[in-house]
């Protein structure tokens, strides 16, 4: 999927840069959302990267601690092309914690590390804190300004960033190629499932984003709360649940595609129906791995909202993001990259 070619919400990028033109120029801190116990069968390892690979500094962690890798652990894949800080746990029951000032590399420095009694596992930090500088900026400022304080305010569509479909969506591909008998190794298999998946959302919220739906109540809608997985619905449209819209209270969201009953009606359910049947190969594949039926909110919002310019043609964009989002899909609204 070409995620750039997908409709955008505030009429298209205002601005043209360079992103990533360092690693330092795309930083990005974790935030677990919890307090560690301090102890526990469980190492907490608090690492910054800088152009290395997560699941790489997942294996040098678990080489030197004299470790299996299946016994390192991480909520979240950070980008390769950035500085980014994160935690992983390692399983260390009855054993003496490491000399972790020992442990150097060119690619990662240890930040601190801390007992805990439960594995981290996938998706379980609360937020991810964003600072991305673009550099080489032209373009009109006054409307990427203005494009900004809308998206503070009201969100952006929550697509699936261009990572999650590998480059010229091959991994979309390769999902096709598993549904119609290839053999894949067990770790691909649920990167290309996740990929199948996440083409099927982004097609159905970009017909919503198309026809201005995306972040305002349509009939048949299946709502989730701010913050949180709960969902509620559908129901009719109300005052009130176009008010908790407008004011950022519920989303709509869209189906991840697998097995069972749309539990969306009406219009929505017209919409996804339509997205899955524009890609049935997926759709079918998807249910017959096992998926069930799932929500995913159609708007992201984003907290602490910063735009700079610090020089000359020179952009800064901070914010925070929850787990499960990119940031990539706020940069597109603002500046083509």
């Amino acid at each position: 999927m070409n995620v750039a070619a997908l409709p955008y919400a505030y009429g298209g990028p205002a601005l043209r840069g360079v992103i990533r033109a360092t690693p330092e120029d795309f930083f990005v801190d974790e935030d677990l959302g919890f307090a560690l116990d301090g102890a526990g069968e469980h190492v907490f390892v608090r690492v910054e990267k800088r152009g290395a690979n997560t699941d790489w500094v997942a294996r040098e962690l678990a080489k030197f601690a004299g470790l299996r890798p299946d016994a390192v652990s991480y909520s979240g894949i950070k980008d390769r092309h950035a500085v980014t800080r994160q935690t992983f746990s390692l399983h260390l029951p009855g054993k003496a914690d490491p000399r972790w000032e020992e442990c150097r590399s060119d690619e990662f420095r240890i930040i601190d590390v801390a007992r805990h009694g439960r594995k981290l596992k996938r998706g379980a930090h609360k937020r991810n804190r964003f600072k991305i500088i673009i550099r080489d900026v032209q373009g009109d400022l006054a409307r990427a300004n203005g494009i900004f304080s809308s998206i503070a305010a009201h969100g952006v569509p929550n697509y699936f960033g261009e990572q999650r479909f590998g480059r010229d969506s091959a991994k979309v591909d390769r999902a096709l190629a598993m549904f119609a008998g290839k053999r894949v190794q067990r770790h691909e298999r649920s990167l290309l499932l996740s990929a199948a998946r996440s083409h099927i959302f982004n097609s159905i919220l970009a017909e919503r984003v198309a026809n201005g739906r995306w972040n305002a109540p349509l009939d048949g809608d299946v709502w989730m709360l701010d913050g949180t997985h709960s969902i509620f619905g559908p129901e009719p449209i109300s005052a009130e649940l176009s008010d908790r819209c407008a004011r950022g209270d519920i989303s709509p969201t869209g189906a991840l595609w697998g097995a069972g009953t749309l539990r969306g009606e009406g219009a929505v359910a017209e919409i996804e129906q339509r997205a899955a049947d524009e890609n049935a190969a997926l759709a079918s594949g998807l249910v017959a791995a096992g998926l069930n039926q799932e929500r995913r909110s159609l708007v992201l919002r984003m907290a602490e909202c910063v735009l700079e310019w610090p020089e000359p043609n020179v952009l800064s964009l901070s914010f925070n993001l929850s787990s499960g989002s990119y940031a990539t899909v706020v940069i597109r609204e603002i500046c083509e990259v």
